[in-house]
């Protein structure tokens, strides 16, 4: 019998469709989640040229954008993004910071809890002219920039303008951040990692427009492919790493430099190296007063970033990845030996050969790992990443696993959201949640016998705890308690839950491929995520994103009550199974009449009593109660033993839950008697709370 709490609870209509939470489909973005035949996008390329200040921490920049307006609407201004107004006097992030002071604190805590670091922080726009030189006027709110236009932008234009500016590079290990500087004082050396560092046009969309939302950190970027041509001035024993191609290493590297590099790229089993141990300590002590300008040119990407040091070891490594042979490369200081030799060039040559096979092949010329400790952050082609051994000369497997755990990582993030461009400022899951993902299945191919993390097992702990789980995956990332989880962990799990035990690996496999390729270099929403992953897998999935995206329920079921029936037996029970969560001991008495005549309506076949009578009664029959305690409607997953010992597993899909969303009552023929009940052996969906998965307890 089921509880009349569960028997009557209120309905939610977890299985309806979503037409109240998508957009309705049209022109630009089709029902089945494809482009739509009128589908458009911005375009905006960059000519910079930029001057690393090593004395005094700077970055002094000018540039030329070129944007084209490639929709349907006249445009009478501009918005772009100054990212580095984010460390500006009277920003947001700062005056909405939340402390919490407490006893025993550190002064390093206490100043970072008070954000009262002293640093001028903030571009310094020194001007912005149009293509004749002509100053133009605009407008800076925060971390967002204006350029009112004297003629509308019309659809098909395009218009050229110029930026010049300059900021104060910040300690990134003191102030926290994306980019900025790591200070070595050993030998008075410093590590930069440039991002977000040149002011660059917001995103214009057909669902929103101007993607004009200010950078308050937690959200990050909605960002315009675009060609990059970038002249990066250092001294001239800095070696750079930057996204897209070195236009002219003959002008910075040396000969015997050059030799190597050209070496890499016919070594496909290990990686060259390109600047030495030895060269990096050389160059560590020369502080050179003379500088060297690095070229740098990139296609179709949606943003540039850059390292630079005197302190980077370089070594490259060619992948073959069919279609695209790819440069695989690290750059990382001593201090980062003998890890980062080992793994970073590996784990980057593993993380594209595993995505490419999964989605799309690489398209990029080049991949980048730049050591930078404490960290992890994404750009196109190159990325900034953490982890270092304790012990000089040494390193644990704890210490591998967090540096090869990064490194998949963030070069992963190359295909979300650098390929397949979402809004990080309003959907964070959309590339952290889908690159955890991908990043899970990496580890399993190459590093089976590594922990990992952002399965449904490594989940179910965080969702079993309400604080951990209070805000779904939908909600806007700078509102997020716990980014961790919402955006990371849970759409993880829940992929992995959708491709183990929803669908099936080859079903959803198609499905995830088909949305990257609908979508790479273009920029979808979440429903153009959802309803690609239905039309490509023939799986109504409304309840799945309803559930894990947008809702704060857990996965909880509890095998609530069994009863056990017999047609014939030496002995039944006289009573139903009272003894609350215990198999009971007898089965009761299960009895069934002939079927009358008068039953059947024309044409229904007659059944033959007798037979089915006498099939029965060979049977165990079980009438088993589960609970949806948690509220997330899922797959049952049961896992029988028979009184014999052998076991039998049964996935029954998330629909029995259709007509009653809290309680559910399943009966099951068996030939054998049942020992033991267990729900989610192997802990594939996510349950949150195992004591109540076993019967008897």
């Amino acid at each position: 019998m089921l509880p009349c709490m569960y028997a009557h609870a209120q309905w939610q209509g977890k299985f309806e469709q979503m037409d109240d939470l998508l957009p309705t489909p049209n022109s630009y973005r089709s029902a089945d989640g494809s482009p739509g035949p009128e589908y458009w996008q911005q375009k905006a390329d960059y000519t910079i040229r930029v001057t690393l200040d090593d004395k005094n921490q700077k970055i002094i920049g000018e540039e030329t954008i070129t944007y084209f307006n490639n929709s349907p609407t006249s445009l009478n201004y501009l918005w772009l993004q100054l990212d580095q107004n984010v460390r500006a006097e009277n920003n947001i992030n700062q005056l909405t910071r939340q402390a919490t002071l407490e006893r025993g604190m550190t002064t390093f805590e206490a100043v970072t809890e008070l954000g009262g670091f002293e640093y001028e922080g903030g571009y310094n726009i020194k001007s912005v002219t149009d293509a004749s030189g002509n100053p133009m006027k605009y407008l800076i709110n925060r971390t967002m920039m204006k350029l009112p236009l004297d003629h509308p932008l019309k659809s098909g234009d395009s218009i050229s303008f110029n930026i010049s500016w300059e900021y104060n590079i910040y300690d990134r290990l003191m102030i926290r951040g994306r980019g900025g500087y790591e200070y070595f004082p050993d030998d008075d050396n410093y590590i930069y990692t440039i991002a977000q560092w040149y002011p660059r046009m917001c995103a214009y969309d057909d669902a929103v427009g101007w993607q004009n939302k200010q950078f308050i950190e937690n959200g990050e970027f909605a960002l315009e492919f675009g060609d990059f041509d970038v002249q990066i001035t250092v001294p001239s024993d800095h070696i750079v790493a930057a996204t897209g191609l070195l236009q002219n290493s003959n002008a910075v590297l040396s000969t015997t430099q050059q030799e190597r590099l050209q070496k890499a790229l016919s070594s496909y089993d290990k990686a060259q190296l390109i600047v030495t141990e030895k060269e990096a300590n050389e160059n560590e002590k020369s502080k050179a007063t003379t500088t060297k300008t690095w070229h740098f040119q990139a296609e179709d990407v949606r943003d540039f970033a850059f390292a630079s040091s005197r302190k980077f070891i370089w070594d490259a490594q060619m992948v073959d990845l069919g279609d695209n042979q790819v440069m695989a490369m690290s750059y990382y200081p001593k201090e980062a030996n003998p890890l980062w030799e080992d793994h970073s060039t590996k784990a980057i040559k593993n993380t594209l050969q595993l995505f490419s096979e999964k989605l799309f092949t690489y398209p990029y010329p080049v991949a980048i790992s730049v050591s930078s400790a404490d960290h992890g952050m994404e750009y196109p082609m190159i990325s900034f990443n953490g982890g270092r051994p304790s012990k000089k000369g040494r390193y644990s497997n704890e210490e591998k696993n967090t540096l090869v755990d990064v490194v998949i990582h963030e070069i992963g993030h190359n295909y979300f959201p650098m390929i397949v461009n979402s809004d990080e400022k309003l959907y964070e899951w959309m590339d952290e949640g889908i690159t955890t993902f991908f990043e899970l299945l990496t580890k399993q191919k190459y590093y089976p016998k590594d922990p990992h993390w952002g399965d449904a097992k490594s989940m179910s702990f965080y969702m079993a705890v309400n604080e951990f789980r209070e805000r779904p995956p939908m909600t806007n990332p700078e509102n997020l308690t716990l980014s961790s989880v919402s955006s990371y962990g849970q759409p993880s799990a829940a992929l992995e839950v959708l491709r183990n035990v929803v669908m099936d690996p080859d079903l959803f496999d198609f499905a995830i491929k088909e949305y990257a390729n609908r979508w790479k270099f273009k920029r979808p929403k979440p429903a153009d995520f959802f309803r690609t992953m239905e039309d490509a897998s023939a799986v109504d999935l409304d309840w799945f994103w309803r559930g894990w995206f947008y809702s704060s329920d857990a996965v909880d079921i509890s095998i609530e009550d069994v009863e056990w029936y017999r047609l014939e037996s030496s002995e039944f029970a006289k009573s139903s199974n009272l003894n609350k969560h215990q198999l009971p001991q007898l089965p009761q008495q299960w009895v069934i009449k002939d079927t009358p005549k008068s039953a059947y309506k024309e044409f229904e076949n007659r059944v033959d009593d007798k037979a089915i009578r006498n099939t029965l009664a060979q049977k165990h029959l079980y009438e088993i109660t589960f609970i949806n305690v948690g509220g997330l409607v899922s797959p049952i997953v049961l896992e029988i033993t028979y009184t014999d010992n052998e076991k039998e597993l049964i996935t029954i899909p998330a629909e029995i839950w259709r007509f009653n969303e809290y309680a559910v009552r399943k009966a099951f023929i068996l030939d054998k008697e049942i020992k033991k009940l267990q729900l989610d052996p192997k802990q594939q969906t996510g349950d949150s709370f195992k004591e109540n998965n076993v019967y008897p307890r």
